[in-house]
């Protein structure tokens, strides 16, 4: 009988699930074993929270700056001008990020749509 390696196997995926798995449960059981004894307002939590929201922003900028994909084929002035526009409706809603999110992506399908129809 000729030896299959595992990656040509057809157990591969499950392999690769059960892996995924595992390593997903393993970091959700460490956060509720050490949940009750984390201070959430720690200085190194609000740390934590700071660089979040800092890659946030970095990745928001960067598919607002050098988009790839479909999103490069739309202007840039579309792309800015839906993000101030996703802004102030988050703003004005009393910081609904729905709202923000429907009206920014919205706009930029009818400025996108509205600039293919013109041209």
């Amino acid at each position: 009988m000729e030896s299959v390696p595992l990656m040509e196997s057809v157990y591969w995926p499950v392999v690769l699930m059960v892996a995924g798995a595992l390593v997903t449960y393993f970091w959700r059981a460490l956060g509720v074993a050490l949940s009750g004894r984390i201070d959430a307002g720690s200085p190194l939590f609000e740390w934590v929270a700071c660089v979040a929201y800092a890659m946030l922003a970095g990745l928001i900028a960067r598919m607002i700056v050098l988009p790839n994909g479909p999103l490069a084929e739309t202007a840039a002035a579309d792309r800015i001008a839906a993000a101030v526009i996703a802004l102030a409706i988050f703003f004005l809603a009393r910081r609904n990020i729905g709202l923000g999110v429907a009206a920014g992506a919205g706009a930029l399908v009818l400025m996108t749509l509205g600039r293919s129809w013109l041209l």
